[in-house]
C-alpha cells in the first residue's frame, strides 16, 4: 500500500493546508477505532508543542476521539518523549503528540504512540490510512457512549521527576553554569526547571513561546544565539533542544558545536565503563561519520547502521538488544529509559559524564576527529534518476576512487523530489571531487 499520509515520523505538513481540522478529526476517529479493543473505558493522551495551530488540531482530534467513544486526557505543551512515557505509565490506549518537531511554526504534525509508549508500526499506520479513506459514520459511538475530555495537571512535574531519576540519586549539577535553549518549544518549562532542581546555575533562552517563534533563530537547528550566550556568560555548557525536545546538540565552553555522533560516543563509552552498555555497540544511521565507526572499533565496540530516521534506529535496537542509538542530528535513544528520542535525557547523561570527570566539556565531548563530509542535493522533476545508466556509472566510478578510504551515499529524500549525495573520507579534496562528479551526472538527467 502506498503511504499517502504517514511519513517517517507521523503525519506532517503545512498547518491548515495539509494538516487541516478535517484531517485531524478523521485521524482521531480512525486511530481511536483501531485502538478501541475490549469493554473497558478507553482513553487517549494528547500532548502538543507551542505552535499556534496546536489549538486547532488539538480540538479537532478531541472531537474525533470522543466521537468514537474514547476519553481524552489533555496535557498541554510537553516534550514528545513525555507523551510516550505518560501514555504507558497512565495506561492510556493511545498517545498523540501534536508537533512538527524542528520545522517552522507554520508546519504541524501528528505523532501516534501505542499503549506501550512506542511509535506505531508501519502495519498499524497502514490500517489507519485505510480507515482515513473510508466512511466511518456507521462506526461512530452512540449518543450514550461518547467520550469525555479533560485537562490533567501535574504532567510536567511527572516528566521532571522521570528525567531526574535517569541519573544516580547522589549526583547533582552544583557549580555548573548551564545555558539551555528550548527553541521556544515544548520543553520551555520542564528543562530549565529540572536543571535548577538538580543544582545548576541555569541561564534560559528560547523559553518565551508566542505561537510563532518555535525554532525561529534558536534551538538545535540554529545555534548562533546559544553559542553567543555561552561565551557571554562564561558558561560550562550550552544545551540546544528542538521544538518537541526529541533531539539535542551541545555547545562547549568555547562555543564549539558538538553533534550527535560525538554525544553517542560519550554516552556509549560511559555506559561501557559502567557495565551498562548492551549489544557491545550502538546503532546509528548511514549518515553518521566514519570517524565515529572507527573510534568505536578502537575501543572494541560496533556501529550498526540503519536507513535515515529514528524509527529505523529504534527498530534495530529492539530487534538486536542495543540500548544506545541515535542520529548525527541529535536524536539520541536510550532505551533503558525512553521509548523514543529524548534530547533532554541525553543531555543529562552527558552532564553526568562531565560532572564526574571534572574536565571541561570541550575535552569530555571530543572523542574522535570527524572525517571530512560533503553533502549536496539535486532536485528532479519526475522519473527515477538513480536508474539512469550514466548516473549508475558515475556512482560506481566514485566508489572505486574512494576505495577503502571513505564512503559514498546516494539516496532519494523520503519527503521531497530530491536526491541526496553524501561523501566522506580521509582526503577532503577527493571527497569533494567524487561528490561533484555524481552531482554532475544527476544534474544532467534531472534537467
Amino acid at each position: 500500500m502506498v503511504r499517502r499520509y504517514f511519513g517517517t515520523d507521523g503525519i506532517r505538513g503545512r498547518a491548515n493546508r495539509v494538516i487541516t481540522p478535517e484531517l485531524a478529526l478523521k485521524v482521531g476517529q480512525a486511530a481511536g477505532l483501531i485502538f478501541r479493543n475490549g469493554e473497558h473505558r478507553h482513553r487517549v493522551l494528547i500532548g502538543k508543542d507551542t505552535r499556534l495551530s496546536g489549538y486547532m488540531i488539538e480540538n479537532a482530534m478531541v472531537a474525533g476521539f470522543t466521537s468514537v467513544g474514547m476519553d481524552v486526557l489533555l496535557t498541554g505543551p510537553i516534550p514528545t518523549p513525555a507523551v510516550g512515557m505518560l501514555t504507558h505509565t497512565m495506561r492510556a490506549d493511545l498517545g498523540v503528540m501534536i508537533s512538527a518537531s524542528h520545522n517552522p511554526f507554520d508546519d504541524n504534525g501528528i505523532k501516534l504512540f501505542g499503549p506501550d509508549g512506542y511509535k506505531l508500526s508501519d502495519e498499524v499506520e497502514a490500517s489507519i490510512e485505510e480507515l482515513l479513506e473510508s466512511d466511518l459514520t456507521s462506526q461512530l459511538a452512540g449518543s450514550n457512549d461518547l467520550g469525555r475530555a479533560k485537562r490533567i495537571d501535574g504532567v510536567q512535574d511527572r516528566y521532571i521527576e522521570f528525567a531526574k531519576r535517569t541519573l544516580p540519586r547522589q549526583l547533582n549539577l552544583e557549580d555548573m553554569r548551564v545555558v539551555i535553549d528550548c527553541a521556544n518549544g515544548a520543553s520551555y518549562k520542564v528543562a530549565p526547571g529540572a536543571l535548577w532542581e538538580m543544582g545548576a546555575d541555569v541561564i534560559e533562552i528560547g523559553t518565551e513561546p508566542d505561537g510563532f517563534n518555535i525554532n525561529k533563530d534558536c534551538g538545535s537547528t540554529n545555534l548562533a544565539a546559544l553559542k553567543h550566550k555561552v561565551r557571554e556568560m562564561r558558561a560550562d555548557i550550552g544545551i540546544a533542544l528542538d521544538g518537541d525536545a526529541d533531539r539535542v546538540l551541545i555547545v562547549d565552553e568555547r562555543g564549539h558545536v558538538i553533534d550527535g555522533d560525538q554525544l553517542l560516543a560519550v554516552i556509549a563509552e560511559s555506559w561501557k565503563d559502567d557495565g551498562r552498555l548492551r549489544g557491545n555497540g550502538i546503532v546509528s544511521t548511514v549518515m553518521s561519520n566514519l570517524g565515529l565507526e572507527r573510534h568505536l572499533a578502537s575501543i572494541g565496540l560496533t556501529l550498526a547502521r540503519t536507513p535515515v530516521g529514528d524509527r529505523y534506529v529504534l527498530e534495530r535496537m529492539r530487534a538486536d538488544g542495543f540500548n544506545v542509538g541515535g542520529e548525527q542530528s541529535g536524536h539520541i535513544i536510550l532505551s533503558d529509559f525512553t521509548t523514543t528520542g529524548d534530547g533532554f535525557v541525553a543531555a543529562l547523561q552527558v552532564l553526568a559524564v562531565v560532572k564526574r570527570s571534572n574536565k571541561p566539556v570541550s575535552e569530555v565531548c571530543h572523542r574522535f576527529e570527524a572525517l571530512p563530509q560533503v553533502l549536496k542535493n539535486v532536485r528532479y522533476r519526475n522519473g527515477k534518476p538513480l536508474e539512469n545508466a550514466s548516473v549508475r556509472s558515475a556512482i560506481a566510478s566514485a566508489e572505486s576512487r574512494l576505495g577503502g578510504h571513505g564512503r559514498l551515499l546516494v539516496r532519494p529524500s523520503g519527503t521531497e523530489p530530491v536526491i541526496r549525495v553524501m561523501g566522506e573520507g580521509d582526503d577532503k579534496a577527493l571527497v569533494e571531487a567524487v561528490v561533484n562528479d555524481v552531482i554532475g551526472a544527476l544534474t544532467e538527467v534531472a534537467a
